[in-house]
């Protein structure tokens, strides 16, 4: 365990820098002094973060750093940091390594000693969280899910029993289908998108998955969507347990016989039972071979 205080550099230092997510006037001030003071800014879009710092009049230098190119400008970044120079991350908008590049070069330079700043912005998935009306704790952020749909319903099974509200990133062009496998593995839960955060025209669409897809039939998607899913709820979960419970109606026997109906031999389906009763088996044993006997 190693114990890093920043107050104890004064150079080589990797700040890692939110910006805004669509209204400018979320830039605060520790960011903006933070962009003017570095030695040079990583930026996933270069052309983006200009317009930024055109707007605020900063004229630090620039380097690109996105998925395509971020092993080679790591080597770079990093060799700046070690000569002592201070270098900003930033994203297209948002926290730098949310759902954005950014977190391998994090890491990396806290392995080789680098002390790492974070500096807190605006974020999509914060702002769509607290202003949803679902649970804003425990949440769970899964950004974007895959594109295709059986994996997109495997990552989403994954967090089927979770009772924590789960927030996603989407893009227009796959929303629909997004909501689509939403709903036939998670149910039709209460679910918010929200587009345009921060901005002018700035919407929130509230409701069950399937008013959601509706309102999606009639209306064409635009932006980037911020999802928000409202977790399992507890009557939900006691559904479902009830519902795997379907033998509980059974006698031992019968459950047993259940299974031997169905092919199985006796010793198969006794272990069948003991794991769906959560007995051992030599209990299930017993109780089924007396009540044969008697």
């Amino acid at each position: 365990m190693k114990l890093q205080k920043n107050s104890e550099y004064n150079r080589g230092v990797l700040y890692i820098v939110g910006t805004p997510i669509g209204n400018l006037d979320d830039m605060t001030e520790r960011a903006r002094k933070t962009l003017a003071e570095v030695d040079c800014i990583a930026a996933e879009d270069t052309r983006h973060t200009r317009k930024l710092l055109t707007h605020f009049s900063f004229s630090t230098p620039l380097i690109s750093y996105h998925e395509h190119s971020r092993v080679e400008r790591e080597l770079e970044i990093l060799e700046r940091l070690h000569r002592g120079e201070s270098v900003a991350i930033v994203s297209d908008a948002g926290m730098p390594a949310i759902s954005d590049p950014g977190a391998e070069l994090v890491k990396r330079a806290i392995a080789e000693g680098i002390a790492v700043v974070p500096i807190p912005g605006a974020n999509a998935a914060l702002a769509a969280l607290v202003g949803s009306g679902l649970s804003p704790q425990p949440f769970l952020f899964l950004g974007f899910l895959p594109r295709k749909s059986q994996e997109r319903k495997r990552e989403l099974q994954k967090w089927r029993q979770v009772e924590a509200t789960l927030v996603m990133y989407e893009s227009p062009h796959r929303v629909k289908a997004m909501l689509q496998d939403t709903k036939s593995t998670l149910g039709d839960r209460q679910i918010v998108l929200a587009r345009e955060l921060t901005k002018k025209h700035e919407e929130w669409l509230r409701g069950s998955v399937s008013e959601s897809l509706t309102w999606l039939q009639e209306h064409e998607a635009r932006g980037e969507y911020t999802i928000v899913v409202e977790g399992l709820r507890e009557e939900a979960r006691g559904e479902e347990e009830r519902d795997k419970k379907w033998w509980r109606q059974l006698t031992v026997e019968e459950h047993v016989n259940w299974f031997i109906r169905r092919g199985r031999n006796s010793k198969e389906a006794i272990k069948a039972v003991a794991k769906e009763r959560d007995l051992s088996k030599r209990e299930v044993y017993q109780v089924y071979h007396v009540e044969e006997e008697e």
